[in-house]
């Protein structure tokens, strides 16, 4: 099966291109930027020049692909790109894809993307899939919640570098993941004909509330945390006046990114159930605990070898 990958140098896209090579898919890439796409030809990526905003470079991108996995986001703030790649660029894509007969169209989208259409990125989220969905074309969706990765810049460097954690006073459990297994789920649905027009609500085992990930992450780091607390009803005024939403890049962002986890859901009722549809060990999956243990470990680490090499440029400078 030769696999497009869309937004193959972001968070997640990268994943799936790793694990998509490791499994003997052939991957092409669709890039627009060949240097900063370059690390992925050198893993042994096919690079192909595409833009979304530009539909006539879409279908050569296609010759000879089974499935097109599109991880692909705009930054919210750049409202024009929004529009312009996450509606229209997308919407060009679906129509490449039915004329090249693409035979799985594997999309990512947000949970409650629905409920939140003020916000222009769950808007196109949502949108997608409804045009996905009146297609003709055999598609998987993943309605996500968050990531590991983004946790890092929220939580993890605030507390090293001694700046304030910003938080709602509700205590909200979500179930983020490691991209690495998004990644696992969204390559096996390809092996799996029962996913097909299917949409899956893909979370972790364990719901997180923002109180414990801190206090993890002030046991690691041996640091206390500066937290400021904002009441839920000042954060819908910001997120209604700003009127975007973006994952992990600045405060009222992520914030919102709360609110919107807070509609009631039965992703917990529905894990495990999950887990065996795609026949996955839930044993397997990297939990939040063992993320941030890792990377605070490699974190202590680097800056052991820094203080090792300035203490040897020191000792070069006495002799």
């Amino acid at each position: 099966m030769s696999l497009l990958i869309i937004g193959g140098t972001g968070t997640l896209g990268r994943q799936i291109v790793l694990q998509a090579l490791t499994k003997g898919y052939q991957v092409r890439c669709l890039v627009r930027n060949f240097r900063k796409a370059n690390f992925l030809k050198e893993w042994g990526v096919e690079l192909v020049y595409g833009d979304l905003t530009k539909p006539e470079t879409i279908p050569p991108c296609l010759k000879g692909i089974t499935a097109i996995i599109d991880a692909s986001t705009s930054r919210p703030t750049e409202l024009d790109s929004l529009k312009n790649v996450d509606w229209e660029g997308k919407l060009y894509l679906i129509e490449a894809a039915k004329a090249a007969n693409i035979q799985r169209f594997v999309f990512f989208s947000a949970q409650n993307a629905e409920q939140f259409k003020n916000i222009p990125l769950m808007k196109l989220k949502y949108g997608i899939e409804c045009k996905l969905k009146e297609s003709t074309i055999p598609y998987t969706i993943f309605r996500l919640t968050g990531f590991y990765q983004g946790l890092i810049e929220q939580y993890a460097i605030p507390i090293l570098e001694n700046l304030p954690i910003w938080v709602t006073n509700e205590n909200i459990y979500v179930s983020y993941m490691d991209t690495q297994d998004i990644a696992k789920f969204s390559l096996r649905s390809l092996q799996l004909p029962k996913t097909t027009n299917q949409t899956f609500f893909l979370s972790g085992l364990k719901g997180w509330v923002s109180s414990e990930i801190i206090n993890l992450c002030e046991q690691l780091a041996g640091q206390s945390a500066k937290v400021q607390r904002v009441p839920s009803f000042i954060l819908k005024l910001v997120s209604n006046f700003f009127g975007f939403f973006e994952w992990g890049q600045n405060i009222s962002d992520r914030l919102a990114f709360v609110e919107i986890l807070n509609i009631e859901n039965n992703f917990s009722k529905s894990t495990f159930e999950l887990y065996k549809i795609f026949k996955l060990d839930p044993s397997e999956i990297i939990q939040l605990d063992d993320y941030f243990l890792e990377y605070f470990i490699r974190l202590l680490k680097r800056l052991r070898d820094i203080n090792f090499e300035d203490i040897q440029k020191q000792k070069n400078l006495i002799i």
